[in-house]
């Protein structure tokens, strides 16, 4: 019975995006860093902030609240890059600021309503209560999979 609990623990990554909460598979995650300014790439998708360097590699940063759809906010000294991998594709999202990392049960987690319009609705991919608050679980490849078939 320990495997089975052990099995149906996940560990979610908590954070802000203009004012919501949301969450990562905290597995997902490389490293979380303070916000470096990025080096736009032409013709990038408007959600593409650019380019820095990670340690040697050329790491693409997204802009997660403006690829979600969100209302732009003012960035603020908070704000942080979470390095994922998603595959061998490392990328980094950037968001308003980190809050915690939480152990749930799988059963703690319920899908979202099924609606038809919106993309982003396709990269949340479950719904939890954390003290009352309602947060959003996003499906990681959904999130950094752009239009066009291009990968982050």
């Amino acid at each position: 019975m320990t495997d089975n609990n052990r099995d149906s623990t996940i560990e979610l990554l908590t954070f802000q995006l203009a004012g919501h909460e949301y969450a990562l598979d905290i597995m997902s995650v490389r490293e979380i860093r303070s916000w470096t300014r990025a080096t736009p790439l032409p013709h990038a998708p408007t959600c593409m902030r650019g380019v820095i360097n990670l340690r040697g590699t050329v790491l693409p940063v997204l802009d997660l609240g403006d690829r979600l759809g969100l209302s732009p906010q003012v960035q603020s000294e908070r704000a942080v890059i979470i390095v994922v991998a998603q595959g061998e594709t490392l990328t980094g999202l950037l968001v308003d600021a980190v809050s915690d990392i939480v152990a749930l049960t799988k059963d703690d987690l319920q899908p979202p309503p099924d609606l038809a319009n919106g993309a982003a609705t396709g990269m949340v991919s479950a719904l939890t209560l954390i003290d009352e608050r309602m947060v959003r679980v996003l499906d990681l490849a959904a999130t950094v999979t752009l239009e066009k078939g291009m990968a982050a």
